[in-house]
C-alpha cells in the first residue's frame, strides 16, 4: 500500500540565525523577563567561579601558614557562594521556563488560527497526522528548547566564558596548560554536530510519518476491518515504526561515542594539568593552591562543555521544528479575501449562478469543464450524475473552499471571489455526505457553540430535520454526550445531526447533497 508523507525532507543548517530570529519575534513581547534572566545569569557566573578561588586562597593562606582557625572565614564564603549558585539557577530557571511557557502558547495559537485559515487544498496536501505533529511534537520541542536549552545555553556559555577568563587571571600559563585539549574538544563537538544533525532530521520525519499513518488508519478503522487488511496495515505500520526505531538508535549511537570521548579529553586535560602544574609548583613559578584551583576550573569547564553537547540535539531538533512551523506559517492562503470585499446585500435572496466555470483539485486534470447553470432564489434543485461527475465539488465552490481556475461564480448577481469568505459562509450551508460530528453534547453538535442559537432554536432545527425522534429517545436527549467524530451514532443519525445543524445557522443558500 504505497504513502505518501509531506517530510520536509530538505536538510536544513544546524543552526539557522533566521529561524532564530523569527523565534525571538515571538519571545520580544517578554523581553523584560529575558533581561532580568540575563542579570540572574551574570551572578550565577560569579557564584560558580567562587569557590576554586577560595580553596586557592584557603591552601595558599591559613594552611600553608599552619593557622586551621583563619579556614573558617573561607568555609562560610564558600557556602555562602553555593547559596548563591542555587539562589541564581533557581530564579533564572523559573523566570526562563515561564517566558517559554507562554511562548508556547501564542505559537499554538498562531499555528491554529493559520491553520484555520486555509482553504481544503492545503489539507489534501499536508495529512491530518503530520499537521498534528506540527502543533504537538514540533511545537513541544521548541517548548523542551526553549525551557530546557536555552537555560542551559546561557548559563554554560556563561559559566565557561566566566571559568576561561578566571584561569587567565590567576595564572596565563596554567591556563594554555589546560586548554591544551580544547583544540581536540572542538573538533570532536564539530564531527558529532554533524552526525546528529542529520540523525535528528531522520528522527523528526520517521516521527511524522507514523503519526499520519496512524492518524489515517485508525481514521479507516472500518475499511480495514471490512476487507481484512488488518495485517497489511499491521506490516506497513512494523516496517514505519522499526524504520522510526533505526533513526532513533542512529542518534543514540552518536552519543554512546561522543561522550566517553569528552571524558577521556577531560581526564587527559587534567592528567596534562597536575605533570605540568607539579612541575610549576616545584619549579616554584606556581603555588599548590593555585593548582589545586585550576585541576577544579578544569573539571568545572568540561561539564558546560558536556552539557552544550548534551543540548545539541535538543537545539537541533528545535530548528527542525521551527523549519517545519514555520514552513506551515509561510503557506500562503490559496482562496483570499479581496483587499474590499463587497458586502452581500441583507436579505440575500440566494439566486446562485455557474458562468463557463473550469475546476480541477489538480489544475491540469479538470473535474469540471465550461459548466454553466443559474439557479433563482427560492427553488430547490437536485443536481444528479455518476460518482466522481463533480457533485460534491459543486457545493464545494460555492462556499469558495477552493477557486475556480476559469469562469465566475455568483450568488445575487455578485462574484463570489468579490466577497468575503466569512460573509459568503453565514449564508451557505451544506450538508455533507460524510458528515462530522464533534466531543460534546447533541445541543452543541448542532449549535456549534454558537451562543446567539437558543435552546428553542436547536430543538426547532432538530424538529425540521426529522432529527428530534432520535433525539429525545437518547439518554439525557439534547445533553447526550456525542463521542469523538459521532462514533456512538449511525451514520444517518449523523446526517440528520448535520442536516439539523445547517438549518439552526439559517442559511439563505441550503444545499444537500445526497450520493
Amino acid at each position: 500500500m504505497a504513502q505518501h508523507f509531506d517530510d520536509t525532507d530538505t536538510l536544513g543548517k544546524a543552526y539557522d540565525a533566521r529561524l532564530m530570529r523569527r523565534l525571538w519575534g515571538f519571545v520580544r513581547p517578554y523581553r523584560g523577563r529575558v533581561f532580568f534572566a540575563l542579570v540572574l545569569l551574570v551572578g550565577e557566573s560569579l557564584a560558580v567561579i567562587a569557590p576554586p578561588y577560595l580553596i586557592q586562597q584557603a591552601i595558599d593562606g591559613p594552611l600553608t601558614r599552619g593557622d586551621p582557625a583563619g579556614v573558617w572565614v573561607y568555609f562560610w564564603l564558600f557556602l555562602l557562594a553555593a547559596f548563591a549558585s542555587f539562589g541564581f539557577r533557581y530564579a533564572q530557571a523559573y523566570v526562563m521556563q515561564t517566558v517559554g511557557q507562554q511562548v508556547m502558547v501564542d505559537l499554538r495559537m498562531r499555528i491554529f488560527a493559520h491553520v484555520q485559515r486555509m482553504s481544503l487544498r492545503f489539507f489534501d496536501r499536508h495529512p491530518v497526522g503530520s499537521l498534528m505533529t506540527r502543533l504537538t511534537n514540533d511545537v513541544d520541542a521548541l517548548n523542551e528548547f526553549m525551557t530546557q536549552a536555552m537555560v542551559s545555553l546561557f548559563t554554560d556559555l556563561a559559566v565557561l566564558a566566566a571559568i576561561i577568563v578566571a584561569m587567565f587571571a590567576l595564572d596565563w600559563r596554567l591556563a594554555l596548560i589546560s586548554m591544551l585539549v580544547l583544540p581536540i574538544v572542538a573538533l570532536t563537538t564539530f564531527f558529532f554536530q554533524r552526525y546528529m544533525r542529520r540523525a535528528y532530521r531522520n528522527v523528526r520525519q520517521r516521527l511524522a510519518r507514523i503519526n499520519a499513518y496512524l492518524n489515517e488508519h485508525i481514521s479507516g478503522m472500518l475499511v480495514l476491518q471490512l476487507f481484512n487488511r488488518e495485517q497489511t496495515a499491521f506490516a506497513r505500520f512494523d516496517e514505519l515504526n522499526r524504520q522510526y526505531r533505526k533513526a532513533s538508535l542512529q542518534s543514540l549511537l552518536g552519543f554512546s561515542v561522543f561522550f566517553p570521548t569528552i571524558s577521556f579529553l577531560a581526564a587527559l586535560g587534567t592528567a596534562l594539568l597536575l605533570y605540568w602544574g607539579g612541575r610549576g609548583v616545584l619549579a616554584g613559578w606556581a603555588s599548590l593552591g593555585m593548582l589545586v584551583a585550576f585541576v577544579q576550573y578544569t573539571e568545572r569547564a568540561f561539564q558546560p562543555i558536556r552539557n552544550l553537547a548534551e543540548k545539541y540535539n535538543l537545539l537541533q531538533a528545535a530548528m527542525a521544528a521551527a523549519e517545519r512551523i514555520f514552513g506551515i506559517l509561510d503557506t500562503e492562503e490559496d482562496v483570499r479575501d479581496p483587499a474590499r470585499p463587497i458586502k452581500l446585500p441583507e436579505p440575500v435572496r440566494g439566486e446562485i449562478e455557474f458562468r463557463n466555470v473550469t475546476f480541477g483539485y489538480n489544475p491540469d486534470e479538470p473535474v469540471l469543464r465550461d459548466v454553466s447553470f443559474r439557479i433563482p432564489a427560492g427553488q430547490a434543485v437536485a443536481v444528479v450524475g455518476a460518482t466522481g461527475a463533480g457533485k460534491t465539488s459543486l457545493i464545494s465552490l460555492l462556499a469558495r473552499f477552493y477557486d475556480i481556475q476559469a469562469g465566475s461564480i455568483t450568488l445575487d448577481g455578485i462574484d463570489i471571489r468579490e466577497v468575503a469568505q466569512a460573509d459568503l459562509r453565514r449564508h451557505v450551508a451544506a450538508v455533507p455526505q460524510d458528515p462530522v460530528c464533534f466531543s460534546g453534547t447533541i445541543a452543541s453538535n448542532i449549535r456549534l457553540h454558537a451562543d446567539h442559537i437558543s435552546d428553542a432554536e436547536v430543538r426547532r432545527a432538530a424538529e425540521i430535520a426529522n432529527a428530534a425522534p432520535f433525539i429525545e429517545r437518547l439518554p439525557g436527549g439534547y445533553d447526550y454526550e456525542v463521542r469523538e467524530r459521532g462514533s456512538n451514532l449511525s451514520v444517518g443519525q449523523r446526517q440528520l445531526l448535520a442536516f439539523a445543524r445547517a438549518i439552526a445557522f439559517n442559511p439563505e443558500v441550503l444545499l444537500v447533497l445526497d450520493e
